[in-house]
């Protein structure tokens, strides 16, 4: 029984097979090529054997690796001798002449696969092909036109289309031939597939060269291009306008005055048509030069509009078609830097779409539709339409991965800024007041990213904002929670110059600091303090400058005034070592270790300038892990900067802090202490929270 092979033995087998269909079809090549260059006359015979030795050069050529044996072989010139045989014998007038013109298209289809690759595309050129081309382009003039002839043309036309691809020198080459000039005509002529092979020689020909097509457009291309584009003919529509499309779009992106050339062989109407178009291709072209056309001018962009071509664009948005999608966000966003059109957009439910099209991961798309809101955030009479659909929350909340797209979300969001006055701010107060409830969350939730701080009292508290933003925040519903904190986080850095990390005003008590050289230092010491055992050297003029707590202890009617040791019972020797470092020094180093017993010896001693540092140093030390403990902290000790600093995080770090099991119920607490916090932000807007300096 034979055993399976092995992955090498098979991998061996297969190579020997591979070398052995070569070695079969290169002995085949050769033939072939031998039997073309015997059988070059006009016998039947020959034309018989030529006909299938290209048949079957046409069948091995399918195979890439026999291509380049196929030029080895010399089967370039034996082809293109073909191009210029006689014609085929008549047996009699009226007889159809045997294998008329096969012999030849079969010759351009083999040169064709061979011009599949790049380095063989110079050698059939070299040998001679682009003169025997333009001869076939124009023998329609003089053979008739049969429909082998038909055939033979179109061939030759697809030859050409292959031999120029990402080919600048004989892109010129044919230019500098003749080859344009008969490829224009060709676009007229009576047969749809000659027209579309046309089109298609005349797109790689134009493809990255100017120079071809400037003489495109001056053998007066466009207006047969123009009328293709609107023909009513279904062969047109589904088999040429993609290329008539691409080809036109060429042209038009390449100088203003090629789109005049256009615009000016009445293109507009056809390919506003073609928007409606049942083929996608098709659709998408012409909204790509939409697009272009709407970049000319701005009187462009209402002819656009004037001649129907916004509600289309508009349910492009609509398919399933992602690549409508991005053609119609193009054209959209060069119309939507029109006023006028603005209001069509807008109207037939454009600026929603394009609103959602942020969402989408391609970052072109969302460029293309951040460009167009670019355009609709300058006038003021689409901000409203724009807060009332939520389009504050989906700018500030995309996932951008564009470049641009990002710059054109933050001018946006700039422009809307500016225009938080006047007539717009009534218009949103009225929404906020009067509106559905979707409606007032949206535009409380927009004034608070958006409004000048000098009208945030007149927003959030005369006209009950901060309500709205409060009732967000107790939602059950998670994303509004997460708009809420957002919010009212970006309301707090608007309506105060100071940060909310920052520490109280300073103390109007005068202050008298030694250094730290002075601290627990017996030199000029007049008072020691016993603490857990432990002598501590101090100084009164110090400690008389520190605090009312300390002036009454050493200098008023109790004994420790005149005592030259005082006991300092329920203090830790560490705690009590800060709190004299800050005395002498202002200075002062406080971790969560020791905050607390540090706030109640402020409580006992009264000193403010050491609560004030502690929670400074505490707001400084804020995190995710311990902002719960030092809010409780707060409150313990009444220390309401603290208090408000973890405030302002709780709701600046809500997407790392909500998915704590705690987070909820927390914020659900505060929320009094938040209405408290907002309501006296709001009435003095220049005041800070926290005031860096402790002293």
């Amino acid at each position: 029984m034979d055993l399976p092979l092995s992955s090498p033995a098979k991998c061996s087998l297969k190579r020997k097979r591979k070398q052995e269909f070569s070695v079969d079809f290169l002995g085949d090549v050769v033939t072939q090529v031998s039997i073309l260059n015997s059988s070059l006359s006009s016998s039947q015979s020959d034309r018989l054997a030529a006909k299938r030795a290209v048949d079957v050069l046409f069948a091995v050529g399918h195979n890439e690796a026999i291509l380049n044996s196929m030029v080895d072989c010399g089967a370039v010139p034996a082809l293109l001798k073909y191009l210029e045989a006689p014609e085929p014998v008549r047996e009699g007038d009226g007889v159809p002449k045997p294998y008329e013109h096969e012999v030849e298209k079969g010759c351009l289809l083999v040169l064709e696969s061979l011009a599949f690759k790049p380095e063989h595309q110079q050698l059939i050129v070299d040998a001679g092909a682009l003169s025997y081309l333009m001869d076939l382009l124009k023998s329609y003039k003089t053979c008739g036109n049969s429909r082998a002839l038909t055939g033979l043309i179109r061939r030759a036309a697809y030859l050409i289309a292959s031999l120029v691809q990402e080919n600048d020198s004989i892109q010129t080459r044919v230019r500098m031939e003749g080859g344009i000039p008969p490829l224009v005509e060709l676009l007229e002529f009576d047969n749809v597939k000659v027209q579309r092979a046309a089109a298609e020689a005349l797109r790689s020909l134009a493809f990255k060269n100017d120079e071809n097509k400037n003489q495109i457009v001056r053998c007066n291309a466009l207006p047969t291009l123009v009328l293709m584009l609107g023909s009513e003919d279904a062969a047109i529509r589904f088999e040429a306008v993609s290329f008539v499309g691409w080809l036109v779009r060429n042209l038009v992106n390449s100088s203003p005055h090629i789109r005049r050339e256009v615009l000016l062989a009445g293109a507009l109407r056809p390919i506003i048509g073609l928007l409606r178009s049942d083929w996608p291709e098709s659709q998408r072209e012409a909204a790509l030069l939409i697009g272009i056309f709407a970049g000319t001018d701005s009187d462009c962009k209402a002819h656009i509009a004037q001649r129907g071509a916004i509600q289309p664009l508009i349910d492009m948005l609509k398919s399933p078609d992602e690549q409508l999608w991005k053609a119609s966000a193009f054209a959209l966003g060069r119309l939507a830097q029109d006023a006028h059109n603005q209001a069509g957009i807008a109207y037939n439910g454009g600026l929603e779409l394009l609103l959602n099209l942020l969402c989408s991961k391609d970052g072109p798309l969302q460029r293309n539709a951040a460009f167009a809101l670019y355009g609709f955030a300058d006038n003021e009479e689409n901000v409203a339409d724009i807060v009332k659909v939520g389009g504050v929350q989906k700018l500030q909340d995309g996932d951008f991965i564009d470049g641009p797209a990002k710059e054109y979300v933050g001018k946006t969001m700039k422009r809307l800024e500016e225009k938080m006055h006047g007539q717009v701010l009534k218009q949103l107060i009225y929404l906020m007041r009067f509106g559905e409830k979707v409606v007032q969350r949206r535009v409380a939730l927009a004034l608070a990213h958006l409004c000048a701080p000098d009208d945030g009292k007149f927003i959030f508290v005369d006209n009950n904002g901060l309500k709205s933003l409060l009732d967000l925040l107790e939602s059950t519903n998670i994303k509004q929670n997460r708009e809420a904190s957002m919010a009212l986080h970006s309301l707090a850095v608007r309506t105060t110059s100071i940060s909310p990390s920052d520490a109280t005003p300073p103390s109007s008590t005068s202050q008298v600091y030694l250094g730290e050289q002075y601290i627990n230092n017996p030199t000029f010491s007049d008072i020691i303090f016993l603490v857990e055992g432990k002598e501590f050297y101090a100084h009164r003029i110090c400690l008389l400058a520190s605090s009312d707590a300390f002036r009454a202890m050493l200098d008023g009617f109790y004994w420790e005034k005149e005592a030259k040791e005082i006991q300092i019972p329920n203090v830790k020797w560490d705690v009590f070592e800060v709190m004299m470092r800050f005395i002498y020094t202002r200075n002062v180093d406080v971790n969560l270790d020791i905050a607390q017993d540090l706030l109640r010896v402020y409580d006992q001693y009264l000193l403010d300038g050491l609560k004030r540092s502690c929670e400074c140093a505490l707001a400084q030390d804020i995190s995710v892990e311990n902002v719960s403990l030092i809010y409780e902290l707060s409150e313990s000790f009444n220390a309401m900067a603290l208090r408000h600093a973890c405030i302002f995080f709780l709701l600046a770090q809500y997407d790392k802090l909500s998915a704590e099991p705690w987070y909820r119920y927390l914020i659900c607490r505060i929320v009094p202490d938040i209405r408290e916090l907002f309501g006296s932000l709001l009435t003095k807007p220049t005041s800070g929270i926290l005031d860096k300096s402790p002293s």
